[in-house]
């Protein structure tokens, strides 16, 4: 049975990971027949945000233990991760990927990666094994490799980020997943466009699914 590693960046679209998207990705990963362990880098989050309001809280969380919420307790620190105990590597979406795993969020192409989250990428690709990202997370994907073809979508401000650190933007819409052509990198949108959940879980499995075929 193939092994997936999903690293997640909290618990909550506005600070944390976007909870559709992993939950989504966690059950393509399952009806495509491979299993799964859950990571997270155990930092403080940037910022705590009321999903309610979108106000900013004045309290701290972990995102470790945020993340935990979502994994239900099964869940290690990304420090535990090992590139050759996985067949792939993948990253849900969520302002915690450009908040927690890198700066993105503020500094666009001039951000710092998580020192964790940058070993494990390059780790992988080391190996030569599949890594995917939904949603924002390829912004991570995109500082760390640099010349590679990934998408966020369509957003022109993104795209024109991405850029910036050598890649290649691929504009796509709802379940479409980018391939490079000389890395098994794969990326989806989700809800980097309007999006509703059915979509999201198209888009979940459908870049499963091309991982799956990869390790073939």
């Amino acid at each position: 049975m193939k092994k997936f590693a999903v690293i997640l960046s909290g618990n909550g679209v506005f600070d944390g990971a976007e909870i559709h998207e992993a939950t989504l990705t966690l059950l393509a990963i399952k009806k495509n027949g491979a299993d799964y362990s859950i990571f997270a880098p155990d930092i403080p989050q940037h910022h705590v945000i009321n999903h309610l309001t979108g106000k900013e809280m004045s309290e701290t969380r972990n995102v470790l233990v945020e993340s935990a919420r979502i994994a239900r307790g099964k869940i290690e620190p990304l420090d535990a991760f090992n590139a050759r105990e996985f067949d792939a590597l993948i990253f849900p979406g969520g302002f915690g990927a450009a908040k927690n795993l890198s700066s993105w969020a503020f500094e666009g192409p001039n951000c710092k990666v998580n020192a964790g989250v940058e070993k494990a990428i390059k780790d992988m690709v080391s190996l030569k094994k599949p890594i995917g990202a939904l949603c924002i997370a390829p912004v991570i994907l995109a500082k760390v490799l640099g010349k590679i073809e990934l998408t966020i979508g369509n957003d022109p401000a993104t795209a024109a980020g991405l850029e910036k650190t050598g890649a290649r933007h691929i504009n796509a819409t709802h379940g479409e997943v980018v391939r490079d052509p000389h890395h098994p990198i794969f990326t989806t949108p989700c809800y980097m466009l309007d999006a509703d959940i059915v979509q999201i879980a198209e888009g979940a499995d459908n870049i499963v699914k091309a991982i799956m075929a990869e390790l073939k």
